[in-house]
């Protein structure tokens, strides 16, 4: 019935008002709505929201397996990332020629009492002096020999050790010339394709034990996650090279 013709019919019967009207002219019958920005569909007396419609593209992993085999992988990559942006910060503080105790960080010292190797600031303590020297202080006397070959088989460049005294070591650490900024960058540029193999490795390993089907949305999400962090450690290494002035 038209619109018109209901309004003629309600005055003809004298039952026309603004409140009758309104409801006559309410749908009797409605089979969508939208609601809350989504849509609902009449299923056999059930409503089916879209809400949580996700495009195939974009859908999380759900199976509980491979959430967990994917916090390994994202574990493992983010360990080799961070490990690598802390190198090439060292790095970058030595191409500055800035002197810190975390120049060092990275020295092993291997104790014949022991059998695995100590960190340098679990033996001594690490200062420095006069902004260019890196002064080593040790809690015992004893192990002085082992710290002065572990500080020389580091492969540290610039780094030659000289015994102070019974319990101290300095480190004069030379200003870096352009081409020991050079190396700086050569060989941070080594160990970044070290990382970008460890990546790769894990991203295969987890797609081996996961045997995700072919287009698969683990599989989209394994190749995203190796993307990001392959994209990490190139960039940390794009800002060393800018900072050492060294050739791509």
């Amino acid at each position: 019935m038209s619109l018109i013709r209901l309004v003629l019919q309600f005055q003809r019967n004298g039952q026309c008002s603004s409140r009758s009207l309104t409801q006559c002219l309410q749908p009797t019958h409605v089979s969508s709505r939208l609601v809350a920005g989504s849509r609902s569909y009449a299923t056999k007396g059930k409503s089916k929201s879209t809400a949580t419609f996700v495009p195939g593209s974009k859908q999380p992993i759900t199976d509980e397996a491979a959430r967990q085999e994917y916090a390994k992988a994202e574990t493992i990559m983010n360990t080799a990332a961070e490990w690598f942006r802390k190198e090439c910060a060292s790095s970058e503080a030595r191409a500055s020629g800035r002197v810190t105790p975390a120049l060092l960080s990275p020295v092993r010292v291997k104790l014949p009492s022991g059998g695995k190797e100590c960190k340098l600031e679990e033996l001594a303590t690490v200062g420095v002096r006069d902004g260019t020297t890196l002064l080593i202080t040790l809690f015992d006397e004893h192990t002085i020999k082992h710290v002065e070959s572990a500080l020389y088989s580091c492969n540290i460049p610039g780094v030659v050790p000289h015994r102070y005294d019974d319990r101290t070591i300095k480190v004069p650490i030379p200003k870096p010339t352009v081409d020991a900024r050079h190396a700086l960058y050569a060989a941070a540029k080594r160990k970044a394709e070290e990382m970008r193999v460890q990546i790769r490795k894990q991203h295969s390993l987890s797609l081996k034990r996961g045997k995700f089907e072919k287009h698969s949305v683990e599989l989209e999400e394994f190749q995203k996650l190796t993307d990001r962090y392959i994209g990490d450690v190139d960039k940390v290494l794009a800002n060393l090279q800018k900072a050492t002035g060294a050739p791509k």
